[in-house]
């Protein structure tokens, strides 16, 4: 085995129109949280530019919930963009206040409402969920594995352009990160595949790869994926 020689890094970044971006720059997001085999995720998705997130929750607690919320206003900001109103149920009126506090309106629906387009998003996400647990050979999945499918899930949905997006032709990741995907860069491994990964080594006769399961893209300009060791059970750029 022997590494590849490294070609340079072209930073290349998608151009958005600013008249576009500017239209555009006030987001109203809608957000929920979903079990997915017992596992927690903080789910949202904006109105017009159609961007998701899964964010995993280790437990329901104010200060986990609104550090997502953080993190994803946060987000927005890098990218000019402002979220001025945030669509969710019930569950999340406990934060509501310490959410306002940060100048985004929180808008609570009644008992027996429910937020459409976090529905609609969360739905096709878990098509694709099980999409994807049809084509694998494992008969029982670790609670990574399960994770970092939703993850996938998320990054395949935003790579391509939405029907009823702000651009015909420009993704929701591209609008929101700049990045744009490529096939030959992105599209080269299989959720789920077998591979051997490189491995930290000297010159002795060891073996220098390991076992591993293609997890998704990690989105960078040198065609980085992540896997899944096998020897270890943690993920691997």
């Amino acid at each position: 085995m022997t590494h590849t020689k490294q070609k340079l890094v072209q930073v290349d970044l998608q151009d958005i129109p600013q008249g576009r971006m500017k239209k555009h720059s006030e987001v109203k997001l809608a957000i929920d949280v979903i079990l997915i085999n017992k596992i927690p995720f903080i789910m949202t998705t904006s109105r017009n530019i159609h961007f998701g997130t899964a964010d995993l929750v280790k437990d329901m607690k104010n200060n986990r919930l609104k550090t997502s919320i953080d993190q994803l206003i946060h987000a927005c900001q890098t990218r000019g963009c402002k979220i001025k109103e945030i669509l969710a149920d019930r569950q999340f009126r406990h934060i509501q206040q310490r959410i306002e506090q940060k100048g985004t309106v929180l808008n609570i629906c009644a008992a027996i409402e429910h937020v459409p387009e976090i529905k609609r998003y969360i739905r096709a996400v878990k098509e694709r969920f099980r999409s994807i647990t049809t084509t694998l050979p494992f008969e029982q999945y670790l609670p990574q594995l399960i994770i970092k499918m939703v993850y996938n899930c998320i990054f395949r949905l935003n790579s391509f352009p939405h029907k009823d997006g702000v651009h015909l032709t420009i993704s929701p990741r591209a609008i929101m990160t700049g990045q744009k995907i490529t096939y030959n860069k992105h599209c080269k491994v299989e959720f789920g595949t077998y591979v051997q990964t490189y491995k930290k080594h000297n010159n002795s006769m060891e073996p220098k790869t390991s076992g591993a399961i293609a997890l998704r893209p990690s989105g960078n300009k040198q065609r980085g994926h992540y896997f899944l060791s096998l020897l270890t059970g943690k993920r691997i750029l």
